[in-house]
């Protein structure tokens, strides 16, 4: 637990501060539209406000996370009744993880939009569902980190100060709600997640970086329960993995392949006389079979004539092995192969997206605001680079909030700094035009 902490409260402080400051720049005012005395902000509290709306009329996201907020509750409630706080830790480890690295980041085009939330519903129901999940949490993690929870609970009650309970402490710990628990839509979402998540993982595997785009994936379910909503889901799998392509199987992948590699110092001593019909067994199983049995099992039985013989994973190792042109990963529910061929287009993309993780940088180093708008200056002699740019400048600009790309000689008082990009020295500088709104 010692050592899982400091990541835990980097993703949930992290969290509060992304809250923090696009609910100011929006002016979401959240239980101060409330009027009267509060006492503990609960559900039934927060549901007063007037643009407060029930999770059931919240668009998917927003009522996924609140079903995994309810199940979490219900599931540290009764792991700290049996004295199990390791497992409760789990429990909220993961659901900051599920807020953090999932609901957020799949949610940041909702906050970012140009409405602030007293004008788009959508965003407002964002804010809503993000406040509360956050407010819940505070309680729930105030007996592991009571400093922490408290400091959560003064800034997102701060709007309503004096009329709430002055510390997290002094309040009840949150009950469960099983209404707001979604079984299928919390399952299908960890199919989902699973998919972003084997999919960056095969990435790694073959050193392509998320930013440079792929032509194609292919997910090969373990089950076809999911694939109808998975497939209307698609352009989130497509954004997670940068591909420009997906498509869905219940079969093995033809672009996949399982090695079986026996461990015969470990076994030969066990097996003796056996390790040729071993041999043969092995040879002619499916490794995917087996692979999946070693998963669900922990262990394999094979049938050698009368003798019946279980093998773990250190007597054999199956490994999924990509064919020429792919890479690939494999979870509980399914397999994820990645295309690796790139073509000058996609190449071209993939130095886009580079040059927008520079001018980001560059905002940082700048100290500029998020709502700032810039114009973007480029000094460099690639010819290739050239074309990527001008192919992708309306996304370039539209990541950087910039209102125009350049090539000429910037003003005097833009500092142009040397970066490398696509290989070769460029340099880019930034100009603010236009403030914070």
């Amino acid at each position: 637990i010692r050592e899982s902490i400091p990541e835990f409260l980097l993703r949930l402080w992290n969290v509060l501060s992304f809250f923090t400051i696009y609910a100011e720049i929006d002016q979401f005012s959240g239980p101060a539209e409330i009027n009267g005395q509060l006492d503990q902000l609960t559900r039934e509290e927060l549901a007063r406000a007037p643009s407060y709306r029930s999770p059931g009329e919240r668009g998917e996201l927003d009522r996924w996370i609140l079903s995994e907020l309810a199940a979490t509750t219900q599931d540290v409630i009764q792991r700290m009744d049996r004295y199990d706080s390791f497992g409760a830790c789990q429990q909220l480890h993961g659901l900051v993880d599920a807020l953090s690295n999932w609901y957020v980041r799949r949610c940041r085009n909702r906050f970012w939009g140009e409405a602030c939330a007293s004008e788009s519903q959508d965003k407002s129901d964002a804010y809503w569902t993000l406040y509360e999940v956050l407010l819940e949490v505070s309680k729930l993690v105030a007996p592991f980190v009571p400093f922490v929870a408290e400091s959560m609970w003064q800034t997102l009650t701060e709007p309503v100060g004096g009329r709430v309970r002055e510390s997290v402490h002094l309040c009840d710990y949150p009950q469960p709600a099983p209404e707001r628990c979604d079984t299928q839509l919390r399952q299908r979402m960890r199919v989902l997640r699973e998919i972003a998540s084997l999919g960056r993982s095969a990435r790694m595997d073959a050193k392509l970086k998320v930013r440079q785009p792929l032509a194609s994936v292919e997910v090969s379910l373990a089950s076809d329960e999911h694939m109808a909503w998975l497939i209307e889901h698609d352009s989130i799998v497509r954004d997670e993995l940068n591909v420009k392509e997906i498509a869905y199987n219940a079969g093995n992948s033809p672009y996949i392949e399982y090695q079986i590699l026996p461990n015969f110092k470990r076994l030969g001593p066990r097996v003796g006389k056996l390790v040729p019909a071993l041999k043969k067994a092995l040879a002619g199983a499916d490794g995917a079979e087996l692979l999946a049995e070693m998963q669900e099992a922990g262990h394999i039985v094979l049938n050698l004539g009368d003798e019946r013989l279980e093998l773990d994973s250190e007597d054999i190792d199956v490994r999924l092995k990509a064919k020429s042109g792919w890479t690939a990963a494999q979870g509980k529910y399914c397999v994820v192969v990645l295309s690796t061929d790139l073509t000058p287009q996609l190449i071209r993309e993939g130095h886009s997206r580079d040059a927008v993780r520079l001018v980001q940088d560059l905002r940082k180093q700048r100290d500029c605001q998020f709502t700032d708008r810039i114009r973007i200056h480029l000094n460099f002699d690639d010819a290739e680079l050239l074309t990527a740019i001008e192919e992708n400048k309306e996304y370039i600009a539209g990541e950087t909030l910039a209102v125009d790309i350049v090539f000429d000689e910037p003003p005097a008082d833009v500092q142009m700094q040397t970066f490398e990009l696509a290989g070769q020295p460029a340099k880019i500088g930034i100009e603010v035009i236009q403030g914070s709104a």
